[in-house]
């Protein structure tokens, strides 16, 4: 199967090569002004884009969009099975909604995917794995490329070639490459602690509170 990006290819029976608007509706998020925000907890989370993370939605902070300017952005709440992009800056980053942000906000720099037909979420799952690839990341990042901050439009994205592959398929594609990326997640989270331990015994060890010798040392000569 060649490059999206190319010409016309074959494909295996009973794919399809559609473009993205075929398959989802587009919504860039609201602009939420900084006296509009809170914190979470006492508000609606808002999803930012340095949340999108390894295809999964992983909040640095605890910001909220205040009920009262909430209320009038019904039409951008979330529902597990969206996808959301990164549409300026580091584009093409992409991440699916779960369960757990259903209701959520989302910043004015994602675009929303919504698929038109998709009841057990198999195929948003499937093209959260496909927008994470590498030949669709090299298709979004040729065509943001020219702006001086890089930025997707609404019809760019939608002119995105996708091969789409029989239910089963897109189950068992889905779900292999959720399993890796839950598995990045975790090693990124390992790697994250480790340092900050690292910086912590770095800080009691230059300052003599905690000698690197253990109880081994006794027995030296």
């Amino acid at each position: 199967m060649s490059d999206p990006t190319g010409g016309p290819a074959p494909l295996p029976e009973g794919w399809q090569r559609l473009p993205l608007r075929d398959l989802c509706s587009f919504q860039v998020g609201p602009a939420v002004k900084g006296k509009e925000r809170t914190d979470a907890d006492e508000g609606v989370p808002l999803v930012l884009p340095r949340d999108v993370v390894h295809q999964r939605i992983t909040p640095a902070e605890s910001i909220g969009v205040v009920l009262e300017r909430a209320r009038m952005l019904q039409k951008y709440r979330l529902i597990e099975g969206d996808v959301l992009v990164v549409r300026t800056g580091t584009v093409g980053r992409c991440a699916m909604v779960t369960g757990e942000q259903e209701g959520w906000l989302y910043h004015a720099n994602l675009f929303r995917l919504r698929l038109f037909d998709d009841p057990d979420r198999s195929l948003a799952a499937y093209l959260t794995g496909y927008l994470s690839a590498g030949f669709a990341q090299s298709w979004m990042h040729q065509r943001s490329a020219s702006a001086v901050i890089p930025s997707l439009s609404t019809r760019e994205l939608g002119e995105l070639p996708v091969f789409v592959p029989p239910p089963a398929e897109q189950r068992a594609i889905g779900a292999t490459l959720a399993a890796l990326d839950e598995k990045v997640r975790l090693h990124t989270e390992i790697a994250r602690a480790t340092g900050e331990f690292r910086g912590t015994l770095a800080d009691l060890l230059m300052t003599g509170v905690l000698s690197p010798e253990g109880p081994e040392s006794d027995a030296r000569p």
